[in-house]
């Protein structure tokens, strides 16, 4: 990861950039370095910050979708942010979903990738042969539509991850209450604007969850990235980064 991580007051971030604020929000098993080529492209015209989210911090028995929200409110407004683009992938748009149904006047505009909240189908509740390294890149591959993207750098992180006890009981618990916490009822009540950008090929959360949040978000636009999966920031860096530079075109630069 080329960027510096900043720690300060209990927050652990990359910043980068100058103008409007872009907040981008990672994955249950997200790294920064996930949004590398988000903040090449943008870091020229917009001031970005990635907050790592404390899924290895926060107590166990308050951990969920709600607190990693909270934690996101305490960090916007550590950083005296008063309007902000949230950009989240998987967990992470579940995240900013949670935050802006709270926080709608915080919310300039969302941008979903990937993004639990309706449905999803992970690791599909456990990790039945963590100690298998062929499996969990099996898994990881599964993530994406070309099984090359899933690096050998990126199957250790996950493989060292799921082989902690600690952390593997955290994953399953997060990924648990992502699955309950489904906020349907709840997504119709955000009006701001929203860019919906996915890979037509996301085995993870498929194309008819995509679908669904832009029927149910009235002030949606749905863009389709091809032979992509899970995480297009990631597998089609070029496709996603256009998209979302026209979505900021527009709303930002009227």
């Amino acid at each position: 990861m080329k960027y510096e991580v900043i720690e300060e007051n209990g927050f652990k971030y990359i910043e980068a950039g100058k103008g409007e604020t872009l907040v981008l929000l990672h994955g249950l098993m997200g790294e920064l370095s996930n949004w590398e080529a988000t903040i090449d492209h943008f870091q020229d015209r917009y001031h970005i910050l990635v907050p790592i989210l404390p899924i290895y911090e926060l107590p166990i028995l308050t951990l969920g979708v709600k607190s990693l929200s909270k934690y996101v409110y305490k960090f916007v407004k550590h950083k005296k942010l008063s309007q902000v683009v949230l950009i989240g992938n998987s967990l992470g748009g579940h995240v900013g979903l949670s935050f802006t149904v709270a926080h709608q006047a915080h919310v300039k505009a969302l941008v979903l990738t990937g993004s639990s909240g309706l449905y999803e189908n992970a690791f599909g509740g456990s990790f039945p042969r963590r100690e298998s390294y062929d499996y969990i890149k099996e898994k990881v591959a599964y993530t994406f539509y070309d099984p090359a993207t899933a690096t050998k750098e990126l199957v250790d992180e996950v493989f060292k991850s799921v082989n902690d006890r600690s952390r593997v009981i955290r994953i399953l618990a997060l990924a648990k209450s992502a699955i309950r916490h489904n906020m349907s009822k709840e997504i119709p009540k955000i009006t701001i604007p929203v860019s919906l950008i996915w890979g037509k090929q996301d085995k993870v959360t498929p194309p008819e969850v995509a679908q669904e949040f832009h029927d149910l978000l009235p002030n949606s636009e749905l863009n389709w990235v091809d032979k992509c999966g899970h995480a297009p920031m990631m597998e089609r860096p070029e496709e996603f980064n256009e998209y979302l530079g026209r979505f900021l075109n527009r709303i930002l630069l009227k």
